[in-house]
């Protein structure tokens, strides 16, 4: 499987077999505070996490793919999506609204997209992820997201294989709290990889890495 960071919380996952996930698409130009390019990519499959704009915009994508948005269980194309739902704030989605976490396997790896989840999670929601391989996880900081010790605290339970950050500040994103300086600082050792893309093999990935990309847009 193919990884691709597109921009923010972004990716663009392609199987072995070819299918094409994507999540999170943005609106290019959001606000006036991420400059992230248009995305021109044609998805079998988008998840959407939340109804933000910088999360949720598909008026640039091509083709007609399949949106799964939603808590429960969501089965596309013969993959299983499970959407978790929880919050963009730490008061109960009074703030900022709901979020939703997607579970999924691709060519047997577990990848987990935690949106803009933006509270500690308690211990029943932490279980019900179960294992997983590839942990997408935002790592700006307050005050959309988790501040970066929490979310250092959630990859120290779930044990990913792998954690690539999203949704940070870089030279195309400049409001989150933190950026890939802050990243870099992390353990286990982060590695800048200087890609937007990795291959990802089930059983032959890293294991226990922080793996930093570069936005594709």
């Amino acid at each position: 499987m193919k990884i691709k960071w597109l921009g923010h919380a972004c990716f663009l996952l392609t199987s072995d077999s070819g299918l094409k996930i994507m999540t999170d698409p943005y609106e290019a130009g959001f606000r006036g505070i991420i400059s992230y390019g248009p995305i021109k990519e044609s998805p079998d499959i988008v998840t959407i996490s939340h109804q933000h704009s910088d999360h949720n915009y598909t008026g640039d994508l091509q083709g007609d793919p399949k949106i799964v948005q939603g808590a429960g269980k969501h089965l596309v194309q013969g993959i299983e999506f499970v959407g978790i739902p929880c919050y963009h704030d730490r008061v109960f989605g009074q703030e900022r609204g709901d979020n939703i976490i997607f579970n999924f396997a691709v060519d047997g790896i577990r990848i987990c997209h935690c949106g803009d989840l933006g509270h500690p999670l308690d211990d029943s929601i932490v279980s019900s992820l179960g294992h997983v391989d590839v942990l997408l996880i935002p790592a700006g900081g307050p005050a959309a997201t988790l501040e970066l010790n929490e979310a250092i605290a959630l990859w120290e339970k779930l044990q990913p294989g792998m954690v690539i950050p999203m949704h940070f500040r870089n030279q195309k994103c400049d409001f989150p709290k933190y950026g890939v300086k802050d990243l870099m600082k992390l353990k286990p050792m982060a590695i800048q990889t200087g890609k937007s893309e990795i291959v990802v093999s089930a059983g032959q990935h890293p294991v226990g890495q922080i793996l930093i990309l570069d936005p594709t847009l």
